[in-house]
């Protein structure tokens, strides 16, 4: 919006471009070859013939241009302009002014804390390191040129003990005993891991088993079960253990780095497996306060 009444000027003293005096009242202001508009007939020193000119009587300022209260000839000789500014303010410094010894120590005080966790959009001063100049940038930028760390971690358990083989579908519940997850976290359905994004994960999984069986398991294990295609699966991590007696323990665990390209696809399982008969011989430890059989998940970074 423009200015109602005189512009305001700055506080520094700005010399006008010389003026060739004629026979007229009225004549341009201009600084560098740009009009120029003085706050008042007050905030000029004007020199005519050699002699200070009092404002008001001598002379007003209408916008951009200076009204003498008699014409002038072209024997007059204007011998300077010079425009006051705003006398009440300091105005910009020029360049290379300002040290850093007039800067107040305090420039960072509690009152300049943003009291928040750093949000994406949050800017950062930084030092271009080439010529020395202050750059903004913004906080997505600095976790993206640093890697940004671990953005999902999730875990998740089995509830109730499982003595069957096969795929883990049932009673599963994200732990509980935690106040938080990181990021977006996994998604379960009928033991089904869906992914939130791509990315490069680690992935492991543990379980304790109790053997009853009356004589000794040829094996007991769990296995990561890894799909391409959103529908079949194929194992990418297993661990077996076996029982040369009866009623031992077991505690299984395996890992793997699982490369999410594309959330649908891409799901993870837990499969069961064991070689005595399903539903009495091995039990798979469940509970809802603690980890027997359990999946975490580490997203390490972008695919």
């Amino acid at each position: 919006m423009a200015y109602i009444g005189a512009q305001p000027r700055l506080g520094n003293f700005q010399a006008c471009d010389a003026i060739t005096a004629s026979a007229t009242t009225t004549f341009n202001l201009l600084v560098g070859g740009v009009a120029i508009f003085p706050q008042t007939a007050q905030h000029c020193l004007v020199s005519l013939n050699g002699v200070l000119q009092a404002p008001i009587s001598s002379y007003t300022i209408s916008g951009s241009t200076i009204v003498f209260a008699s014409a002038l000839t072209s024997a007059d000789s204007i011998d300077f302009i010079t425009i006051l500014g705003d006398t009440l303010d300091l105005g910009t410094p020029s360049d290379s002014t300002v040290t850093t010894a007039k800067l107040n120590t305090a420039v960072l005080t509690g009152a300049t804390d943003i009291g928040a966790a750093i949000a994406d959009a949050d800017l950062f001063l930084v030092d271009d390191g080439a010529g020395g100049t202050l750059r903004k940038t913004a906080a997505s930028r600095i976790k993206t040129y640093v890697g940004g760390g671990i953005t999902m971690a999730d875990n998740w358990r089995i509830t109730a003990d499982i003595a069957d083989t096969g795929t883990v579908t049932a009673n599963w519940e994200r732990n509980d005993n935690i106040s938080s997850y990181i990021g977006s976290g996994m998604s379960e359905s009928s033991g089904i891991f869906t992914f939130p994004s791509t990315g490069i994960y680690f992935v492991s999984a543990q379980s304790y088993v109790d053997e009853t069986f009356d004589g000794a398991l040829a094996y007991c294990g769990i296995q990561i079960m890894g799909s391409t295609n959103g529908s079949s699966i194929t194992a990418i991590s297993q661990t077996y253990d076996s029982s040369g007696a009866q009623n031992r323990h077991m505690s299984l665990y395996c890992s793997a780095i699982y490369d999410v390209t594309n959330t649908s696809n891409n799901n993870i399982r837990l499969n069961l497996d064991h070689s005595g008969t399903s539903g009495t011989d091995a039990t798979y430890g469940g509970n809802s306060t603690h980890n027997y059989t359990a999946l975490t998940f580490i997203r390490l970074g972008d695919t």
